[in-house]
């Protein structure tokens, strides 16, 4: 990814404590727009501490980060309220995890267009939409199943339809093939991929996996709350291309 290419999000000398434990220490990432950023590190490392800091989950205890969403003003994250924070996460950006979080007695449709009804739009706008994305992620005739109903990795691709509904810049992906074997979590992965870097969006993903970091365009590990590696994956253009294929 150039440097010419303009950051989307920008964090510097990041601090998170947690008693005597500094799970961030003096951390300072850019993340650039349409990278796909793949963050490893031992259980401890502060990868996923990181990851919740970035998305406005976690408030940090020190230093900043600034989200430059486009059309918008430039915003200083770290001092944000809880409610600030929540509205940041429910229109700017997009999230999907191990275990999808999808509501068991809503269908699929009903959970991917879940974020577009919370914005106020109305319920068949909605669903028409979310409809849109889950068969751009190969759920077509699946809309009325609930998750019970769906495999591990169907389950999976209606939580990325619901983290792109919205149309957000940036996804963040917390271990999102974890608990799918490996055939499963090769095809989710380029689902994901396909529908964010693939429409020119940003993907921040956790992964303690390293066939899953190496397809993403970077690899940014961490050790004891410190940046140790921070790589572009040169082959990673081809590797996408084959698993999109």
């Amino acid at each position: 990814m150039s440097t010419s290419t303009p950051p989307v999000l920008s964090a510097s000398g990041l601090i998170k404590q947690y008693g005597e434990l500094r799970a961030l220490d003096e951390v300072s990432l850019t993340i650039r727009a349409g990278e796909s950023v793949a963050v490893m590190g031992a259980s401890g490392s502060g990868k996923t501490t990181l990851l919740h800091c970035l998305a406005a989950i976690l408030p940090p205890d020190g230093g900043s980060i600034v989200l430059r969403a486009p059309d918008a003003e430039p915003r200083e994250l770290a001092g944000l309220d809880e409610g600030e924070r929540a509205r940041i996460r429910r229109t700017v950006l997009g999230f999907v995890f191990q275990e999808h979080l999808l509501l068991p007695e809503l269908t699929a449709v009903e959970n991917a267009a879940l974020p577009l009804l919370l914005q106020g739009q109305r319920r068949q706008d909605a669903e028409r939409h979310a409809a849109a994305w889950l068969a751009a992620l190969g759920l077509a005739g699946l809309e009325q199943r609930r998750i019970g109903q769906l495999s591990g990795g169907q389950a999976q691709r209606v939580a990325i339809a619901r983290a792109q509904v919205t149309g957000a810049p940036i996804v963040f992906a917390d271990e999102p093939t974890g608990a799918l074997d490996s055939a499963t979590s090769s095809e989710v992965l380029s689902a994901l991929l396909n529908a964010t870097t693939g429409q020119r969006r940003t993907l921040v993903m956790v992964t303690h996996d390293p066939d899953v970091a190496r397809r993403c365009s970077r690899i940014v590990r961490l050790r004891d709350g410190r940046i140790v590696d921070d790589a572009v994956v040169p082959s990673s253009a081809a590797a996408n291309g084959e698993a999109a294929r």
